[in-house]
């Protein structure tokens, strides 16, 4: 069944552009130069019940803006968009009770009040009844560990703390759909594991379609296995992540550790391409189907192999790679 339905989305703001200095300022008071720019251009996809999918972008890409035209936020210049049934724009109550949006950049809680207040305001916002409310929020607060905190000045809290106060705000009302716009950013290392963790959980036992931005790859590699690519406002990549690796990294990365300094770059080369040469450790990339036969190779070469890690190419690079075609 799918949630969520796009055809042909797009958003298209006007803005005014001035010549500079004082000339400039007189032309534009008598006529303005009236420009467009397209942020989101003709965009086309479908998500089914339960779906984690990671959106994908550059800065400026269009994500954003397309989670805004998902939520109601604001409505597109043309194109349609349908979540469980209902057009966003509309904002419709109905609808409202079943979504949440959560913004890493942006704060639903009050600086100067406990988050506890916000969740209570939360519970009369979405009618909820004292039983849900209850069971919702005790489970919540088990799973993120906040119950120390409940009752301390938001603006007290660590980022981290923050954010899984924010989540809990987001989840009282068990929406069907979330959208998460950079979940993690400026959180440390620990405090994103923690928020995966957290997300691909709620995912799984909930049935939750979540549709996720981030610029961390470790948010998508851990979390979806569909991607939508988006940049300067069109899709140019729907599909799973490992799809995505093996059409635009058709090589392996051989990972050799040396027992003994000495095996020098000519040696190395005649394997595949050498991309690092250390003293114990080199790097070779060979195309994908002949990884298994070169490892073997260099294990019978008489060489001091101590190990060989095959391993994909990272996914930033990848990611990387289909922008600067795409541009």
């Amino acid at each position: 069944m799918s949630i969520i339905e796009v055809h042909n989305l797009s958003r298209t703001y006007k803005f005014y552009r001035k010549e500079p200095g004082f000339v400039g300022s007189m032309k534009s008071f008598f006529a303005r130069n009236i420009e467009h720019a397209r942020a989101v251009d003709g965009i086309s996809f479908s998500m089914e019940e339960g779906e984690l999918v990671g959106f994908l972008g550059p800065n400026g890409a269009g994500k954003t803006t397309t989670l805004k035209m998902l939520t109601g936020l604001i409505e597109p210049t043309s194109g349609t968009a349908s979540v469980l049934g209902h057009i966003p724009h509309r904002r419709e109550k109905q609808y409202q009770k079943q979504f949440s949006l959560v913004m890493g950049q942006k704060n639903q809680l009050w600086e100067d009040l406990p988050a506890y207040d916000a969740f209570l305001l939360n519970k009369a916002i979405y009618e909820l009844p004292d039983k849900e409310f209850k069971d919702q929020f005790e489970e919540l607060v088990e799973v993120l560990d906040v119950g120390k905190i409940l009752n301390v000045q938001t603006r007290k809290l660590s980022l981290g703390q923050r954010l899984k106060c924010e989540l809990i705000a987001a989840l009282l009302h068990n929406p069907k759909v979330l959208f998460l716009d950079e979940p993690t950013i400026g959180l440390d290392v620990v405090a994103q594991k923690n928020i995966r963790e957290f997300i691909k959980k709620y995912n799984r036992e909930r049935n939750t379609t979540v549709l996720l931005t981030s610029h961390y790859m470790e948010d998508i590699k851990e979390l979806c296995e569909r991607i939508i690519i988006i940049n300067k406002g069109k899709i140019i990549y729907d599909g799973s992540l490992d799809k995505l690796v093996k059409k635009y990294a058709p090589h392996k990365r051989l990972t050799v550790t040396f027992n003994k300094e000495g095996v020098g770059r000519e040696i190395l080369s005649r394997f595949g391409k050498l991309k690092y040469l250390g003293p114990h450790r080199s790097i070779i990339s060979v195309l994908r189907k002949d990884a298994p036969s070169v490892a073997a190779s260099l294990l019978s070469a008489g060489l001091p192999v101590d190990d060989i890690l095959i391993d994909e190419p990272d996914v930033n690079e990848v990611i990387r790679h289909i922008f600067e075609k795409a541009s």
